[in-house]
């Protein structure tokens, strides 16, 4: 499988937030105000329009709605446009499992009021076109249904970013991945949404643990 390594960050969403970047293992860059509240953990792709025509669903089943409330193990079957790949697959969140503090070693003391949270996913091609190399973006609510106000996106030792293989081109292959969330300390995970797609910005997909 190809792992999505992009850049490794963390960033408490408050007045004077943390923003940390470091690739690897080793830290770099410095602490700066953080801008953005409502980022969703990043993807080793860029989304495009939804526009293009995606494949009917095949057998499946149907398009799960905008605004679906799941829970957590539920499948929903999503339109998926990335690049100019598109066709349908299908989501499963498996788990939202709260990390330890230490997966976050290598961040030091900034990042010792964070707890990580990681967001187990199981990706199914439904619609058999290539969808190889694709990969997807959850993001992690609070108890309120809110945004926990920390940005966070990586991999630690327990939560391995991982996109699609370059085998993911036929109907009913599959691949599992983990998405890094995180809260501050005291707060947690509750839910991972899914809000990629025209149809999804404003509506997204919730799944509920």
């Amino acid at each position: 499988m190809t792992h999505a390594r992009g850049p490794l960050f963390i960033a408490a969403a408050a007045t004077a937030g943390l923003l940390l970047s470091a690739c690897g293992s080793g830290t770099t860059g410095s602490a700066t105000p953080a801008t953005d509240t409502t980022t969703s953990t990043a993807t080793s792709t860029k989304e495009t329009s939804a526009s293009k025509e995606v494949p009917a669903v095949p057998a499946g089943g149907d398009v799960t709605a905008p605004g679906s409330k799941l829970k957590v193990g539920a499948r929903a079957v999503i339109p998926f446009v990335t690049g100019d790949k598109t066709g349908t697959i299908a989501i499963t969140v498996t788990a939202i499992e709260a990390g330890a503090k230490e997966d976050l070693a290598k961040f030091g003391d900034k990042a010792k009021n964070i707890t990580p949270f990681y967001l187990r996913a199981k990706v199914e091609n439904l619609s058999g076109t290539d969808l190889s190399f694709t990969s997807i973006s959850l993001r992690g609510l609070g108890e309120d249904g809110k945004g926990t106000g920390v940005i966070i996106s990586g991999d630690t030792p327990k939560c391995d970013s991982t996109s699609a293989p370059k085998t993911f081109k036929a109907s009913g292959e599959t691949y599992e991945t983990c998405v890094l969330s995180a809260a501050q300390d005291g707060l947690k995970v509750a839910a991972a949404e899914y809000n990629r797609g025209d149809d999804y910005v404003k509506s997204p997909v919730v799944w509920q643990s």
